[in-house]
């Protein structure tokens, strides 16, 4: 039995096809919505899976933390393997790009969060909005 199944049993659960299949396609996919993994999930030949089993097996993915989620827009959240949770997410509130920031660079006000409330952040789950360096370009045409 795989690593997955044995956390599965163990939290009473069982790694079903379904379970697999969202998993493989996350992986495949590094930040999906659910209703990606539904598009991936028909595109490999699985089985139509409906959205509703897609939420289920991520919450029990998440719950055996492997895999997590931001809410990288005001909409439906990305869901990524646990492991790639090495990030911060930056979002272009002009033209929606999205990039990625070593999840260092906000070690310091992760430290005063703790010093001054006493609170423990995780920004991995985290999503900084603004304005990409092109979108900041005073030069740019807009069209």
């Amino acid at each position: 039995m795989s690593d997955l199944g044995t956390r599965l049993r163990a939290s009473g659960r069982r790694l079903t096809p379904q379970r697999q299949e969202v998993l493989d396609a996350v992986e495949r996919l590094g930040h999906a919505t659910p209703e990606q993994i539904v598009e991936s999930v028909a595109t490999t030949g699985g089985a139509p899976m409906a959205l509703s089993t897609v939420y289920r097996s991520l919450e029990a993915l998440q719950d055996l933390g492997l895999v997590g989620h931001t809410h990288v827009d005001h909409r439906v959240p990305s869901y990524h393997l646990a492991s790639h949770a090495t990030h911060i997410h930056v979002v272009c509130r002009e033209c929606g790009s999205v990039g990625e920031a070593p999840i260092e660079v906000a070690e310091e006000f992760v430290a005063h969060l703790d010093r001054s409330l006493g609170f423990e952040a995780d920004v991995t789950h985290a999503a900084i909005h603004g304005l990409c360096r092109e979108c900041r370009n005073p030069s740019r045409k807009k069209s």
